[in-house]
């Protein structure tokens, strides 16, 4: 950041990683918000929007297989080069769902193939969203790597947001007739164009300064596989697992989940489930940036303690909240998603500084991608059943609230990072060269000795 020719290059990468994960998002935000064009076109039998929400959760399931496959090769060949392939797969097939044919057209080979499709999404996610983040971390400063970093989960939310209002346009512009033919069809078709931009935006940019270091140095071949993962750092897996629990499960229930919710479980028209939405993710994305740079003064554990915490006392009261009026649901679901900001802001900046360069990007892919097939892609099929089967409409804030008591054991044992330098082989420390440097009395005794555990 000392020179301009720095600083442009920082800003490039910020926009590249930004730009792929929003293309990977705008797919999520998407297919969450078209459940019901999604049931009436491929599963039109009874029970038909859990088979939809379903669909949605198997491609979540895949993604610890992109995991296995993309982390590894990133550790060994570079996070650039497949980050490239991740973004045209993700893209590709999401434009693919927008021209299938339906279950009037080719009987059961229409869901068969939806569900392919989903499966391809997942494969290219779990190696885009670890890639992605990587990237970020390692060209961010390590003095302001939490304020660029949540740059990486604006576009997440751009993408939610984006895809959000994109099909809420044609709903508003499009009368109910032509939205159920084809107009649900074209928010998945722009997938292409926006990953092709976000291609470009990357092949401008070198590999990160950090494996580029790691090249010079000939200690790329210590990339590890799984079963060295799990030998050498099962305890920052261990803590991060517990991390996406708390933050997967509410962003799953929040930003995919409740657009469904808002409208077959409490009755709210289509256009108004969808403005609340959108409203919401509008709010959080303007304060996003600021709460990334908080944690860069900070910490990051401060904020996640509040998160948590936050969620875990207020989730109840909003979910009733949003179930009163119109008005009263924009309230809900904006103080929620502004308590779930502090988690969802420093994801970049704390992940992957759990892990040394050589394994970064593997352990990262492995571990998130692990938990959130089992916690976060599945969030919104288990609302759904258990609403179905009990009737109890506020069990979602439930679940919410058990998830951040996972998350808040986890944050006990999360080692304290912030401007701590990702550099070299060992696990990065904020005792040594983070905020903590120098006051040593004042971190936290699992933060000091980290790497040695490891």
């Amino acid at each position: 950041m000392a020179t301009p020719a720095g600083r442009s290059e920082v800003r490039r990468a910020t926009a590249a990683s930004a730009m792929g994960n929003a293309t990977e998002w705008f797919d999520y935000g998407v297919y969450a918000v078209a459940i019901t064009y999604i049931t009436a076109h491929f599963f039109p039998a009874e029970g038909g929007t859990l088979y939809a929400l379903a669909t949605f959760a198997i491609s979540f399931l895949v993604r610890p297989l992109g995991g296995l496959v993309w982390g590894p090769l990133g550790d060994r060949l570079g996070r650039k080069k497949f980050l490239a392939a991740t973004i045209l797969l993700m893209s590709a097939a999401t434009f693919a769902i927008g021209i299938l044919p339906t279950f009037d057209q080719i009987g059961l080979w229409a869901p068969v193939l939806l569900v392919l499709l989903r499966m391809v999404q997942g494969f290219s996610t779990g190696g885009e969203y670890g890639g992605a983040a990587t990237f970020m971390a390692e060209y961010s400063p390590d003095k302001r790597r939490g304020f660029f970093g949540s740059f990486l989960e604006f576009g997440t939310l751009g993408g939610f947001a984006l895809g959000t209002a994109v099909m809420l346009g044609f709903q508003v512009a499009l009368s109910d007739g032509a939205m159920m033919s084809w107009g649900w069809r074209v928010p998945f078709m722009l997938a292409l164009p926006m990953g092709l931009i976000g291609l470009y935006l990357r092949s401008r940019l070198e590999d990160t300064p950090v494996f580029q270091e790691l090249e010079e140095r000939g200690e790329v071949a210590q990339g590890g596989n799984l079963r060295s993962l799990l030998r050498g750092y099962w305890r920052p897996m261990l803590v991060m697992s517990g991390l996406v629990i708390a933050l997967n499960v509410v962003n799953y229930t929040l930003l995919s989940y409740m657009p469904t919710y808002l409208e077959t479980q409490l009755g709210l028209p289509s256009e108004a489930s969808l403005a609340v939405i959108l409203i919401g993710e509008l709010a959080m994305m303007a304060v996003i940036p600021f709460a990334g740079g908080l944690s860069d003064r900070v910490g990051r554990k401060p904020l996640w303690y509040a998160s948590v915490v936050g969620l875990f006392v207020l989730a109840l009261p909003m979910f009733w909240l949003m179930g009163r009026s119109f008005a009263l649901a924009i309230v809900g679901f904006a103080v929620l998603g502004l308590l779930y900001i502090p988690q969802l802001a420093t994801i970049t900046a704390t992940f992957p500084a759990m892990f040394p360069s050589q394994v970064r990007f593997a352990g990262f892919a492995i571990t998130y991608n692990v938990a959130t097939a089992l916690f976060g892609g599945t969030a919104a099929v288990v609302n759904e059943a258990v609403i179905a089967d009990t009737g109890f409409l506020l069990f979602p804030a439930v679940y919410m609230m058990a998830a951040c008591v996972i998350g808040f054991v986890a944050v006990r044992f999360l080692p304290e990072t912030a401007g701590a330098s990702l550099r070299g082989t060992e696990i990065p420390d904020a005792a040594a060269t983070g905020i903590l440097a120098g006051s040593a009395s004042l971190a936290d005794p699992h933060d000091a000795d980290a790497p040695s555990r490891a």
